[in-house]
């Protein structure tokens, strides 16, 4: 079998790892080992906090509605239901918008999830 020689590759496979860990602290920025460890600890972070963002968005539209929505007399969990009960379809992304940028059209989400939760009643 023929012999391989790998240095140019495996020095190019170095350099790209230095590349991605700079502005890491200490040894991780310039010491081959402590890079690729420090990178797939950073990679590791980043799967994980890719879908903790969506967790967190989540958290902050449902506390920006709740905010509204008691500003207008009612909770949040009231309000969601009374949404699901007069057909309104709007997703918590979109009601938090309403409430932060266009408090008239929010009140007005308001006022039919308090008439269509006021009807079956």
């Amino acid at each position: 079998m023929t012999r391989v020689k790998r240095s140019l590759h495996a020095r190019k496979k170095r350099r790209a790892t230095l590349e991605r860990a700079k502005g890491f602290r200490g040894e991780a920025n310039h010491n081959y080992k402590r890079a690729k460890e420090a990178l797939m600890k950073a990679d590791a972070y980043a799967y994980r906090d890719r879908r903790n963002r969506k967790r967190d968005f989540r958290r902050l539209w449902i506390t920006r509605i709740n905010a509204a929505a008691r500003q207008q007399g009612m909770s949040y969990g009231q309000l969601v239901h009374g949404l699901a009960l007069a057909g309104i379809e709007v997703d918590r992304k979109q009601l938090a918008d309403l409430a932060v940028r266009d408090a008239d059209a929010f009140r007005r989400c308001v006022e039919r999830a308090r008439e269509a939760s006021a009807a079956t009643a």
